[in-house]
């Protein structure tokens, strides 16, 4: 089976889905690409977005340091540079004009010996020794701040970052940050969340502090939900149920409505009452105006049926009435030859009045048995037609022949008019013949069927012999008979003392 046949077979609801699909199959390939393109894009921009929030994160911790360095070398430069008095106050004082510059410090010697401190600064190890220009960044013990150490021309200064200003310096940024920690190789400060991180962030480390520390920032995995992969795919989407709506749509509002309106011609019988067909089929107006439509064409189709029935019917009566006067008015010739055939003086005269009448009464008794016919229209049936031609006969017998018997063997047939008619004479003819020259010797016929459409009528008697031609009776015998076969399109079959012939009949009910 190829593809066009079985492409045909298809109900027309997948035909039109499949006509869709392979029309719009290149918009939803093309569809998919670009929605696919887009979540591809949107998930590198939020990959993007969160590296970008945890750099600002750190780049915040490295300015805040930064700054505080920068302070602190300003001040403890200018405090050791000359010398009045009280060095930390000094550089407090600078520092007194930073903003969110740590307040708390100590001064020592470029050897590392504790000069000063302030405000309530505890000190740090002396160790490590920064050399001038130098910063030094590491994680107080505590886990509380961040120590920053600069070395300017005679001595150090150092000042803890405490981890509320770190805190500070993240949320300034206006980043997401679940989690911020600041480590150096031994120890971790967590600034923002707890340790460890949960596993639902983004982890990423960044070195602050020249190197010496790194910042590790945890912000919240941001990806596209699945309500924005929607709304991405939302022109594929909108393919394909416009796809399958269309389909649904033809297959409730065309084809089932269609369906119902089939079933119901159908299921039509005719003589059975009026077309019902189904009253609800959908809201298209062309298929109610179909049923209509039908509902118009079946009622003038059955009364064009009740008219040609009645025209028939009056047909039938018609011929019925000209066969019934035709029968009639045989019968009133036959009757009419009977009164000239008594009156009749010659013989001559009697016997041709005889003969007239057996033909006529032949004749007439094939218009009766049509006239039955036609009552029940299954054909002239042959066995009553015989009977009562062979009872005709026998009764208009001359005196002489009154003694002849006919034996009859006939099978229940049927045929038609012309078939029946040419029977008849057939049966008159010989029937004729053998009374009027052997009266005592009995007719034997018989009609018995061969085929389904053909039977065999065999008529025997003494007087039947095919060889004698030179008799005129005879010979005009011969042809009569021999004509009347052919009208039964058969060969009449001659042997001595029996004439047999094939003729065409109905077939058995």
């Amino acid at each position: 089976m190829t593809i066009a046949e079985r492409f045909a077979r298809l109900p027309t609801a997948a035909k039109l889905l499949l006509i869709l699909t392979a029309l719009l199959l290149p918009i939803g390939i093309a569809l998919a690409w670009v929605g696919n393109t887009g979540i591809r894009r949107a998930t590198d921009a939020l990959e993007e977005r969160n590296h970008l929030q945890s750099r600002a994160a750190a780049q915040a911790i490295e300015s805040l340091i930064a700054r505080n360095a920068l302070a602190l070398r300003i001040a403890a430069a200018g405090a050791l540079r000359q010398p009045r008095g009280d060095l930390c106050a000094e550089a407090a004082q600078a520092l007194a004009t930073a903003p969110a510059i740590s307040r708390s410090f100590s001064l020592r010697s470029p050897t590392g010996d504790l000069l000063c401190t302030f405000g309530g600064f505890v000190p740090k190890d002396a160790t490590p020794i920064v050399a001038s220009g130098n910063i030094q960044v590491w994680l107080d013990p505590s886990l509380r701040e961040v120590d920053v150490r600069v070395g300017v021309d005679g001595g150090m200064i150092t000042a803890g970052v405490p981890i509320n200003e770190l805190r500070n310096a993240v949320s300034d940024t206006g980043t997401s940050v679940q989690y911020m920690g600041i480590r150096d190789r031994e120890n971790l400060l967590t600034v923002i969340g707890s340790d460890p991180p949960p596993s639902q962030l983004a982890i990423s480390e960044w070195p602050i502090g020249n190197g010496k520390l790194s910042a590790r920032v945890g912000i919240e995995h941001q990806q596209i939900t699945t309500l924005d992969r929607l709304m991405l795919l939302l022109p594929l989407v909108m393919w394909i149920a416009a796809a399958i709506i269309t389909w649904l749509l033809v297959s409730r509002l065309l084809i089932r409505p269609l369906k119902k309106l089939e079933r119901g011609v159908l299921d039509y019988r005719p003589g059975d009452g009026p077309l019902e067909l189904p009253g609800k089929l959908g809201p298209s107006q062309e298929i109610r105006e179909l049923r209509s439509a039908f509902s118009r064409a079946i009622t003038q189709v059955e009364q064009s049926e009740r008219e040609t029935t009645s025209a028939l019917e009056g047909q039938r009566r018609l011929v019925r009435e000209v066969h019934h006067r035709v029968k009639n008015n045989l019968q009133v010739v036959a009757s009419l030859l009977n009164i000239h055939g008594r009156t009749a003086q010659a013989p001559e005269a009697r016997a041709a009045y005889a003969g007239i009448s057996r033909r006529v009464g032949a004749l007439s008794i094939v218009h009766r048995n049509h006239f039955a016919e036609m009552e029940e229209n299954r054909g002239i049936s042959l066995r009553p037609l015989v009977t009562e031609l062979a009872a005709e006969l026998r009764a208009s017998a001359p005196e002489n022949s009154k003694g002849l018997t006919i034996d009859l063997e006939l099978d229940s047939l049927n045929t038609t008019q012309d078939v029946a008619m040419a029977v008849a004479f057939l049966i008159t003819e010989i029937v004729e013949f053998a009374m009027l020259h052997a009266p005592k010797e009995p007719v034997e016929l018989s009609i018995r069927r061969k085929t389904e459409l053909t039977a065999r009528m065999s008529l025997s008697s003494p007087v039947l012999v095919p060889d004698e031609d030179d008799d005129s009776e005879k010979l005009q015998f011969e042809r009569i008979v021999g004509g009347l076969a052919k009208q039964l399109r058969s060969t009449l079959e001659r042997k001595l003392g029996r004439y047999s012939v094939d003729l065409p009949v109905f077939p058995p009910a």
